[in-house]
């Protein structure tokens, strides 16, 4: 793949300070990008990060034909950057793109596309435990025919951001009863920007009332637990590990996946299956309920000290006292860092590209 270079006449990357990046605030120089059109992907990249115009009748903003992922780049011990299991992502993406009628990104050049960006910015990333550079991957319409048609055209965007721990401290959780983020046979298998478009009151009246997210309740019921906030979600029930389902309406994470075989790996009893809110605060009245928490590409792991379900609030055990979560948090980040021995080829180094800066 020829990748065209473009070099920052503004480079920031000298005078940024590494110890106050909070996420998503700051992006790196560069940005990789592609275009599509008549059937295939053309015109790859490396420019300095930048808008684009778009007219007010794009076929994204008219009809949110847009998807995005989310990954991390660190440095290993050897001071070679490394991508974790990104082959899942990729295939996310491109599940995404054909729920969302979207051309595909050929495999093969998505990988070399994000190991090229990385490699032309691994001076972003950051040092330090919990540190990375997270990488978002995004395709969006360009077409400009106002009809409820796909577009004809489309932009792929590799951005990157360096970034801190997402939730350093433990969360606190409220069950939302009366907006639903997907249904099964809907788009909540897939990164697209409506899903999150729809969450946003919801977590912003939880805000307003204390609470740091919301857990997502399946409708019409409002029973059956599905994902809290943007993450996936695990409980520990008398020494039982226990995730939802897969329902369509539950999005595949990688995060998810990768603590799921570890736990197996360690011979810890793991569980996908539907779960109720009611099970969990059943567990917690019987002093079962032992931990609680999210799981994400941004966050890794994120505990959660509280949860309130229709007024009754219930607070679990001190992280202190867990034991699954810390460990599961130890093994993603002793994998990216090279302190634990990557026996699975999850680690995908990011060799040094010849037009490095």
């Amino acid at each position: 793949m020829d990748i065209q270079i473009t070099k920052t006449t503004k480079p920031r990357l000298a005078d940024f300070d590494f110890s106050d990046i909070p996420f998503g605030k700051h992006v790196s120089d560069h940005m990789l990008v592609a275009e599509y059109g008549n059937g295939k992907w053309m015109d790859w990249r490396i420019v300095p990060y930048q808008a684009f115009p778009m007219e007010p009748k794009c076929v994204t903003i008219q009809y949110a034909q847009c998807i995005f992922e989310g990954m991390k780049a660190t440095m290993g011990k050897d001071q070679i950057p490394v991508l974790f299991r990104p082959e899942l992502n990729i295939r996310r993406f491109n599940l995404s793109a054909e729920r969302m009628c979207m051309p595909t990104v050929p495999e093969d050049l998505f990988m070399e596309a994000l190991k090229a960006i990385v490699s032309f910015e691994k001076g972003w990333i950051p040092q330090g435990k919990g540190k990375s550079l997270y990488v978002r991957p995004t395709m969006y319409a360009t077409g400009n025919d106002l009809g409820v048609k796909p577009s004809h055209s489309y932009r792929f965007v590799i951005f990157t951001l360096p970034t801190d721990v997402y939730y350093s401290q433990p969360v606190k959780l409220v069950t939302e009863n009366t907006y639903i983020r997907a249904v099964p046979g809907g788009t909540g298998e897939a990164k697209t920007g409506g899903n999150y478009a729809a969450s946003l009151l919801p977590a912003q009246r939880a805000k307003q009332q204390g609470y740091d997210q919301v857990i997502w309740l399946e409708a019409p019921d409002y029973k059956k637990i599905q994902e809290v906030g943007t993450m996936n979600l695990f409980f520990v029930i008398d020494d039982k590990v226990i995730t939802p389902r897969l329902s369509g309406a539950i999005l595949r994470g990688t995060t998810r996946l990768t603590l799921m075989e570890l736990l197996k790996d360690k011979d810890i009893v793991v569980a996908e299956r539907d779960i109720t809110i009611d099970e969990v605060m059943e567990a917690h009245h019987q002093q079962k309920l032992q931990e609680a928490f999210g799981v994400g590409t941004a966050a890794v792991v994120s505990h959660i000290s509280e949860i309130t379900h229709k007024g009754k609030r219930i607070v679990l055990p001190p992280v202190a006292e867990r034991t699954i979560a810390p460990m599961l948090y130890h093994e993603i980040e002793g994998l990216r860092s090279g302190e634990i021995t990557d026996k699975k080829d999850w680690l995908v180094p990011v060799a040094q590209m010849e037009y490095e800066h």
